[in-house]
């Protein structure tokens, strides 16, 4: 696994705090000690167990996303690929395990060596994802566990001369963005590429809204686990005291941000200690730790998101089953 140099910023995130990553602590601190809403970014749902939840999730009948995209992917991998022209090095931003990409990796595969980079935070889903796209034919896989910008910089830097790069955003990751941060978030990787790079952005289209909360709150209670799984990591990593029983999972619809809300709910008013971020945390019964938003997308959103980042969509591919789009989108001279 790629491991970065003492002076790449990465590496300095990537440093820990005892047990904990360093951006957990600087999180915690920042998103749990002040007087407003209690809130955490949603990368840190994504731990081992975590992440082995979040496989469970995308099998889940009402999760139907993940097989959205999937199909999306298996059906229009050739046309996609057909994009390609050239030299290719392939960076995912968030790949887990790459499980959905496979498709569309032996599509490109089969028309030049690829050199592969799943870039992820899990340690455990990169392992996961290098054993079982090893022998893949034609493919070089080289793992990064980094954040998405650190790590496709780095990908960037590393590319052949003669190498176009295509990013892959998949799922619905860029749905955990505010709309304004995402634009943001969309420009700063248009500001690592080159022009004529390509993105494949995932994006998950607006549905009745009764889905939308079974999605995120499904009846065998594997989302409220993968929620709760948070505060057991701080348990794990901060040496906090979170009595688990005295929270409950929330899924709410925003309807005028257009977004799930995923919230722990705090049962009985307590005090917790998570002596690694030196904080004692007092809650308030009924008090909420929000810990992820799910923005979902009109039809004609992705293309207007590429214009206002830097970026011209060239193709779009959408499923019927589940309203769901991938938007193929190429770097813009500057």
């Amino acid at each position: 696994m790629r491991a970065f140099p003492a002076s790449h910023p990465a590496a300095l995130r990537s440093a820990s705090y005892g047990r904990a990553p360093l951006g957990l602590v600087e999180d915690v601190r920042a998103g749990l000690s002040g007087p407003g809403q209690k809130m955490l970014p949603s990368r840190w749902l994504y731990d081992e167990v975590g992440s082995a939840l979040f496989e469970a999730i995308c099998l889940l009948p009402e999760y139907g996303l993940t097989r959205a995209d999937a199909r999306i992917l298996e059906n229009h991998a050739a046309e996609i690929a057909g994009r390609a022209r050239g030299p290719l090095r392939v960076a995912e931003l968030g790949s887990g395990s790459a499980r959905k990409s496979r498709p569309l990796l032996a599509a490109l595969a089969r028309e030049r060596p690829l050199t592969y980079v799943p870039i992820d935070i899990s340690r455990a889903a990169l392992t996961r994802c290098e054993a079982e796209l090893g022998l893949m034919a034609r493919l070089a896989v080289e793992p990064l566990e980094a954040e998405y910008l650190e790590g496709l910089a780095w990908a960037a830097a590393a590319r052949k001369e003669s190498e176009r790069l295509l990013v892959l955003f998949l799922g619905s990751t860029i749905g955990n963005f505010d709309r304004p941060e995402a634009v943001e978030f969309l420009a700063e990787v248009r500001r690592v590429l080159d022009p004529g790079d390509m993105f494949l952005l995932g994006t998950d289209l607006l549905k009745p809204v009764p889905e939308l909360l079974a999605a995120y709150d499904d009846a065998a209670g594997v989302t409220a686990a993968f929620n709760l799984n948070l505060l057991a990591r701080m348990n794990r990593e901060l040496d906090a005291n979170f009595d688990l029983t005295r929270f409950v999972h929330e899924a709410r619809w925003d309807v005028r941000e257009r977004r799930i809300e995923m919230h722990l709910r705090c049962v009985e008013a307590q005090s917790v200690d998570i002596p690694a971020a030196r904080l004692r945390i007092e809650w308030r019964e009924g008090e909420t730790l929000w810990t992820e938003s799910s923005h979902k997308f009109a039809p004609d959103e992705p293309s207007r998101l590429a214009r206002r980042a830097g970026f011209r969509a060239v193709e779009a591919w959408s499923d019927r089953e589940w309203p769901f789009a991938e938007t193929l989108m190429v770097a813009k001279d500057a």
